[in-house]
């Protein structure tokens, strides 16, 4: 059984895999950080991402590479953003999508399936079907934090459906560890999301 999880890991050098373990924890801190609506949530994703940019290069998973390029810039955006309040009052709280915002989160989603797909064929990446994949959850994931960013409940809900996708993707990929991540996501995201909500009912 450990043999099938992990065999993957036979030649990779040992300081990437310290690096990706590193860099699940401080992932794993941070969902658990965002589940507590802890503004915390930024710093501890800040370094999972930096460190995942540098392992996926690696890798030469370009889109997974983007994507954790995307989260530490929007990590800042977003921690500026958490961290406004006006007469003590914070300016972002909890609160649920409206027209507007689904209009942005539906254009930012095409802008980068458009974007993913001008780099996988510039790199030429369409050689496997997970490239067409990577497509779809790069857009869920980018919504998904940029929602998180603006406080939106709805965000829970994209990365449960990206992180139930990833689990068998990165698993196929050959990162158990990384695949194990988004399966601990998964749980966490969906209480993340009851969490939410009861602190949403109170406002109301």
């Amino acid at each position: 059984m450990i043999d099938f999880l992990f065999s993957q890991y036979k030649g990779y050098p040992t300081h990437q895999i310290v690096l990706e373990i590193i860099a699940i924890l401080f992932g794993l801190a941070s969902v658990l950080f965002a589940k507590k609506n802890n503004i915390l949530v930024y710093p501890t994703g800040i370094v999972s991402t930096i460190i995942f940019v540098y392992l996926l290069y690696k890798w030469s998973l370009i889109g997974d590479m983007l994507i954790n390029g995307y989260y530490a810039t929007m990590s800042i955006y977003g921690w500026v953003l958490w961290s406004q309040k006006k007469d003590d009052i914070i300016e972002y709280p909890i609160s649920i999508m409206d027209k507007r915002d689904i209009i942005k989160a539906v254009v930012i989603f095409f802008i980068t399936v458009l974007f993913v797909v001008f780099i996988y064929k510039f790199f030429n990446k369409f050689t496997d079907w997970t490239a067409y994949v990577d497509t779809f959850t790069t857009g869920i994931f980018f919504v998904g934090m940029w929602l998180m960013a603006k406080r939106k409940i709805e965000n829970w809900i994209l990365w449960i459906i990206g992180d139930i996708i990833s689990i068998p993707l990165y698993f196929y990929k050959g990162y158990t560890f990384t695949s194990l991540q988004y399966f601990i996501f998964t749980i966490i995201a969906i209480y993340a999301f009851k969490e939410w909500k009861k602190s949403l009912a109170k406002t109301i």
